[in-house]
């Protein structure tokens, strides 16, 4: 594409983009298409000529946006709502742009660089002791599995040459709540544990791990002959935000020699917000910590944080370096190749890079503290309404609640969850989602879009309030 034919069709895309910011309310959240609809839209087979790319501008409105579930509308309140805001998507273009594969410090010292810097900024935000390291990869459950990675590599001898296969090793176990994310299950099963290695440990009555019932579960498996390896403490869980006590998993896990790893990929940027400091406790204890900025932190997808105090670990499970990749300053350097299983590296740093300097960091804590008063109001409605009731404390900006009129004590309250679910959702004005605690199906209600208003809410309490009215009418 020439360059003056790229930079007709890039001012056309910037006020394409700028105009559906502008315009995000006019769609539904959720996308009412069909399963199929978009298949039955394009051809079979991949065009034999050139098209002009205007065609290709056109089908984004024809075919793309109508089968897109808009994450960016203020009505998005459905698992973790989130925020791709306009400094980090300009700097997706840049990244795009440059088109770097940062798998070596010297295929481009820029990406590595400020890879290092900018996290060294969000750790210091976070309140996180200077000797951590942080690398980025693309989501939480990879960055789950290079930290389970890491405890397998210090507990078990020669893992990385000999494997686990064969050899006369113990049963390994693996604790985290069980409203820990199912990115525990996946790590310890592809890391060749098996799914049993994990125990989940049962919750308390605000659904964080109950610190008696893992003192017990490690015993009982020392007993049995099975090695524990690594408990995962969560800050945040998927379900409910609950928060387990860090500070005295720390304890445990540096008594028993566990490594403790910190999922807090939705909520660990509370931290930097002064009074959510209690939430700080025992996070420099950890060896590594999990934090997603795609999640809470207004940058485009995909973009998750694994920091570290034992990065030596992770590059020693990892680091591999064949001859066409060696360099002259190896040793001088920092590699990102040697932080995982992945060789190519995008450019994801410029987007958070942005982020933090076109917000600044009161900027954000001003926008994360009033994410919390909307969930605060959001659960005073509901606590004040008798026919609704919170199933679960709002530590932070999710709130989880069902319906309960007095006259369907005796009905289907599971069924009625789900039936004001699609009805609301059916709307268009907004999208919430679904969980289930204490073996009841209940509704989430996430807030996190920089868009986000009082108004919104209103709005999604209003159509809860009609679809239970329309539900409750013979």
């Amino acid at each position: 594409m020439p360059p003056d034919e790229f930079r007709r069709h890039a001012h056309t895309l910037v006020e394409w983009a700028a105009g559906y910011f502008e315009q995000i309310e006019t769609h539904a959240v959720l996308s009412q298409v069909e399963p199929g609809d978009v298949r039955r839209a394009l051809p079979d087979h991949a065009p034999e000529q050139p098209e002009p790319f205007e065609q290709v501008i056109a089908d984004l409105d024809r075919i793309i946006l109508p089968a897109a579930t808009h994450w960016n509308h203020p009505g998005f309140f459905a698992y973790f709502a989130i925020t791709g805001s306009a400094p980090g998507v300009l700097m997706d273009l840049v990244s795009s742009a440059l088109n770097q594969q940062a798998m070596l410090w010297r295929t481009s010292p820029a990406a590595t660089e400020l890879e290092e810097v900018t996290l060294r900024w969000l750790a210091r935000l976070m309140h996180l002791p200077d000797v951590v390291e942080g690398v980025i990869y693309d989501t939480a459950s990879i960055s789950t599995l290079h930290a389970l990675a890491a405890a397998r590599e210090v507990a078990v001898p020669d893992v990385r040459t000999k494997g686990l296969a064969g050899r006369d090793l113990p049963r390994l176990r693996v604790y985290c709540s069980e409203h820990a994310h199912s990115s525990v299950d996946k790590a310890v099963i592809a890391l060749g544990l098996g799914h049993e290695s994990l125990r989940r440990i049962p919750a308390d009555d605000a659904f964080s791990m109950r610190i008696d019932q893992l003192e017990v579960a490690i015993a009982d498996d020392l007993v049995a002959g099975i090695k524990p390896i690594a408990v995962v403490a969560t800050i945040g869980t998927t379900s409910s935000t609950s928060v387990d006590d860090v500070d005295a998993v720390a304890t445990i896990a540096e008594r028993e020699g566990l490594w403790l790893h910190v999922d807090a990929a939705y909520a660990g940027v509370m931290a930097m917000v002064p009074e959510f400091a209690w939430m700080r406790a025992g996070l420099n204890r950890a060896d590594s910590i999990v934090v997603n900025p795609h999640k809470w932190l207004f940058t485009p997808f995909d973009l998750s944080v694994l920091f570290t105090k034992r990065m030596d670990v992770i590059r020693q499970a990892f680091s591999l370096t064949p001859e066409y990749l060696k360099t002259s300053e190896a040793g001088t350097v920092k590699n990102l190749m040697d932080t995982g299983v992945q060789l190519g590296r995008r450019f994801r740093a410029l987007k958070l890079w942005a982020v933090l300097r076109y917000f600044g960091a009161e900027g954000v804590r001003a926008r994360l503290r009033e994410h919390c008063r909307l969930a605060q109001l959001f659960a005073s409605w509901v606590d004040a309404d008798p026919d609704w009731e919170r199933l679960a404390p709002v530590p932070f900006s999710v709130v989880c609640f069902r319906a309960c009129p007095p006259e369907a004590a005796a009905r289907d309250l599971d069924a009625l969850t789900h039936a004001i679910i699609d009805r609301v959702n059916k709307s268009g004005d907004v999208f919430i989602s679904h969980t289930s605690l204490n073996n009841q199906i209940v509704i989430r209600l996430a807030v996190g879009n920089l868009r986000t208003e009082e108004r919104h809410l209103r709005r999604a309490w209003e159509l809860l309030h009609m679809a239970l009215k329309e539900l409750e009418t013979p």
